[in-house]
């Protein structure tokens, strides 16, 4: 992979972390791999998962749990998940991706559910 991307990457996690540790609020933070994504709500410092969602699970699988619509079911899920522990207000930490494409169909789907970010 070329090292300009990983930098661009790193700075992009780093910047995003360090603008959520200003604010004292809980982290939606996402992962995506080849084949799934993954939605976790932590407690600010990180020690602890409060909710968690992905594709991986009985519920949300589907013949292709890479695609937009398994991101918008992770995103409500994620969303049903915290309101119910008493959690409406998040950060939404990206990490390393883009706000584009999958994240950010999880992302609005979170809001539409009730999410606050």
């Amino acid at each position: 992979m070329n090292s300009k991307k990983i930098i661009a990457r790193k700075r992009r996690s780093k910047k995003t972390r360090f603008k959520i540790q200003l604010n004292d609020l809980h982290r939606l933070t996402v992962f995506r791999s080849n084949q799934h994504i993954y939605a976790q709500v932590l407690i600010n410092n990180g020690s602890e998962v409060v909710a968690s969602a992905s594709t991986n699970e009985s519920n949300t699988r589907s013949k292709n749990n890479g695609n937009i619509e398994a991101a918008s079911k992770v995103g409500k899920l994620i969303a049903e998940r915290a309101i119910e522990k008493g959690i409406k207000e998040v950060a939404f930490d990206k990490g390393k991706y883009k706000y584009h494409g999958l994240i950010k169909i999880l992302a609005e789907a979170a809001r539409e559910a009730g999410l606050n970010f």
